[in-house]
């Protein structure tokens, strides 16, 4: 299906292509003339192309005048690839991809206020601007972590939508063990932590009016192959990679992510905010028991975790005695 709006930086279809025929025909030589003729373009394009993957670190050797072909299939999330993986999925009919963009985020939202209809796919090899919670900063690198963006239009209250937090954090911490044995803990209500380091995060933003909401944007940012991290975040930050000792395919990755968000988000339509709290609260072991400090904003206490609200919401015993709903805020645990 053709996607309905055009937006300025997504990688040309054709490039797209090229790429997809070589990874296809991996390390086997294919004329600049087939090329030309499958992609539609000149000869000349192909081989300005072929420079362009070049310099976003794609290992494509060869000529004009012989052929091109790659060294190594590289792991770069193109609509075709990811489209064929999502075949008959909520999430396999609008895929935008961008090498680079400021962030996936703020494209979706671009998207969602265009009228781009539920299930479109933002996807970035490199973010020069990813955020996340608190205005926070997402470090990004090129090619090594998972950038993606969902745009969904779910029939629900403004004060249902934050649990799609929570319920992409479910279907990350499942993909993360299938994909790779890891085992993360879920930290309300956003982050994806491995002893300790970060490994993902989530970033919901909607457009909502009072009574109902008009589109909701799932931003997931999770560090895959990424060696090591800049500054100090090589202290606080992990990635599969790391985790694993081996390269995991990022293509793969994705395909089981929204498979099983899309599986996940039918499902809390379907039932309801239970469906996510009983869950959540199942799967992660900080809701309930975790010493914890708590800062709002406004005030800093300390406490103790004691589950979560029907709406979601961190229940926290404070050490006056005194229970408390944290609606927003930093949370973080004690040694």
């Amino acid at each position: 299906m053709p996607q309905t709006t055009s937006l300025p930086g997504t990688t040309d279809r054709r490039l797209a292509a090229l790429l997809t025929l070589l990874s296809e025909n991996a390390t086997i030589v294919i004329s600049g003339a087939r090329i030309a003729r499958e992609i539609g373009v000149s000869r000349s394009t192909v081989w300005r192309w072929v420079e362009r993957l070049r310099e976003l670190g794609v290992r494509a050797k060869g000529q004009p005048h012989t052929g091109y072909f790659l060294e190594k299939v590289p792991d770069i999330l193109t609509p075709d690839l990811v489209r064929r993986r999502l075949k008959g999925s909520l999430f396999g009919k609008r895929v935008y991809h961008f090498f680079k963009t400021d962030s996936t985020n703020r494209v979706a939202m671009e998207l969602g206020y265009a009228g781009e209809p539920e299930g479109a796919v933002v996807l970035a090899e490199e973010q020069t601007a990813g955020r996340g919670r608190a205005g926070r900063s997402w470090h990004s690198e090129r090619g090594a972590g998972l950038y993606v963006t969902l745009l969904l239009r779910p029939k629900l209250s403004p004060v249902q939508a934050p649990l799609l937090t929570m319920l992409a954090g479910l279907s990350a911490h499942s993909a993360v063990a299938a994909q790779s044995g890891v085992k993360a803990e879920l930290k309300w209500p956003n982050d994806l932590l491995v002893n300790g380091k970060k490994l993902g995060g989530i970033l919901t933003e909607m457009h909502a009016e009072p009574s109902a909401v008009r589109f909701v944007i799932v931003g997931m940012g999770i560090n895959v192959n990424q060696e090591k991290f800049p500054g100090e975040l090589g202290g606080i930050a992990t990635s599969l990679r790391r985790e694993t000792g081996r390269s995991q395919s990022r293509l793969e990755f994705l395909a089981k992510l929204l498979r099983q968000f899309e599986s996940d988000y039918n499902r809390f339509l379907r039932e309801g905010a239970a469906y996510v709290v009983e869950r959540f609260e199942l799967v992660s072991s900080f809701a309930h028991g975790r010493r914890v400090r708590v800062d709002t904003g406004t005030e800093t206490y300390l406490g103790t975790t004691e589950g979560l609200s029907p709406e979601g919401l961190l229940m926290v015993k404070r050490d006056s005695g005194v229970r408390a709903t944290v609606i927003a805020g930093d949370v973080s645990e004690m040694k």
